[in-house]
């Protein structure tokens, strides 16, 4: 970031609503977790913090939302949420008090007024645990659910792609884990970072949404980043080693975002999005570890050591699918298996404790972005759930999708202002 960056950056925070202005921003607090972190100290000053020029910040304008082509961070806590309110204007309120703070929070800067140092009689505007801390390379996503449409009068407006998704089978979903209007994606490379991100914005929108479910994420399992060796899963297995990459435009245009000709007038909104597709992917861990090398080799259609296709050397080698079993994952997910069907994956491992019967429940929060999931996810994973061999050894527990609009262009811009706005 250049000096004039870094002043323009200081003059939009200098600008951001004050305490006063922004009421719900002291409400009361919702405790959505604590992870223990790290992380370089940057300087504090007044009720912050500022961004050390290290600190690694991702840019929050642009044409796409950050947090799906960027490159993947280390850690994830995602959140879906429920609005509790059915009045539109203070839903729309939200969303700006909502882009102001995530303005804030990925440039490394605190909620308002800060931690501290406001009125001893009201709560901080910041509720502090990222003090200190860098931005970690912090991004905030936000999508819309299929439920939102039903609100606010949006009806006419839900895009024809976003639609709910079928049952498939082997599916034991958890409603309690499934669903909801809304959803915040964070991810950083400290989990402490993105833990704070969620939990204010949760608390700034006490009295308007409600927390649905959500999910801490570790060990991405995916890269976008071009060149580099894919990330294991609990499996101990690359998978998904042909991921977009985020500079690779042309299939970035073509399978992910949203063109401005797709879909009806209605669906004009959309142009520059994308849709995601969030399944809590429920692994088997004790089976598979009693499982011998050459059936998992097997189950995947690639060897464990290096995460080559059956037959080749390197993870990155073009895989010959006709020497991997008809049941393998690779062979069955492949593009050239579906037409072409591509889709950015950007999932991370869970753990959440033991399931009570002293089996970890683990697995992998898989997050898919695409630009159509009709075209993309559904008809993928209608092949996968009836054929992959990997099915002995996982069930999908939670499902959801969500529209994700496009990005916010600048200072005067707001989440869902394509979508909410009067002029829309």
């Amino acid at each position: 970031m250049t000096q004039t960056d870094r002043t323009n950056e200081t003059a939009r925070g200098a600008a951001a609503p004050s305490r006063r202005a922004l009421l719900g921003w002291g409400g009361a607090g919702l405790a959505l977790g604590a992870v223990a972190a790290g992380g370089a100290v940057a300087a504090a000053t007044g009720g912050g913090y500022e961004a050390s020029p290290e600190a690694g910040a991702v840019e929050f304008h642009g044409a796409h939302q950050a947090g799906i082509a960027t490159p993947v961070q280390d850690r994830l806590h995602f959140a879906a949420f429920d609005v509790t309110t059915d009045d539109r204007g203070e839903f729309v309120r939200l969303l700006k008090d909502w882009t102001a703070a995530a303005r804030r929070m990925t440039a490394g800067k605190a909620v308002g007024d800060g931690a501290w140092g406001g009125p001893a009689e009201a709560p901080p505007d910041d509720t502090g645990e990222a003090l200190g801390l860098p931005p970690s390379r912090l991004t905030l996503t936000i999508g819309f659910g299929p439920s939102l449409f039903d609100k606010f009068g949006l009806r006419g407006r839900r895009p024809a792609a976003l639609v709910d998704l079928p049952r498939f089978p082997g599916d034991d979903l958890d409603p309690s884990r499934s669903g909801g209007d809304l959803c915040i994606q964070a991810c950083a490379d400290d989990p402490q970072v993105a833990v704070h991100a969620v939990r204010n914005l949760a608390r700034i929108g006490f009295g308007t949404v409600a927390v649905r479910w959500s999910q801490l994420g570790f060990g991405k399992t995916s890269s976008t980043t071009p060149g580099s060796q894919t990330p294991r899963n609990l499996f101990g297995f690359k998978d998904g080693t042909d991921n977009i990459a985020g500079d690779e435009t042309d299939r970035l245009n073509q399978h992910v975002w949203v063109a401005a000709g797709d879909g009806s007038a209605k669906d004009a909104w959309m142009a520059g999005g994308s849709y995601l597709v969030a399944r809590r992917i429920r692994m088997h861990i004790e089976i598979w570890d009693r499982t011998s090398l050459q059936e998992q080799e097997d189950v995947f259609g690639r060897d464990k050591k290096e995460g080559a296709p059956v037959g080749k050397a390197k993870e990155h080698d073009k895989p010959f699918l006709p020497a991997m079993k008809p049941t393998a994952h690779v062979r069955l997910a492949h593009p050239d298996s579906n037409g072409g069907i591509t889709i950015l994956r950007r999932g991370y491992s869970f753990t959440d404790g033991t399931d009570g019967l002293g089996r970890l429940d683990a697995g992998l929060f898989f997050l898919a972005y695409q630009r159509d999931p009709r075209t993309g996810f559904i008809p993928l994973q209608r092949k996968l759930s009836a054929h992959d061999a990997l099915n002995e050894y996982i069930q999908h527990v939670g499902s959801a999708v969500f529209a994700i609009p496009p990005g916010v262009r600048d200072a005067d811009d707001w989440w869902g202002r394509t979508l909410l706005s009067e002029e829309a």
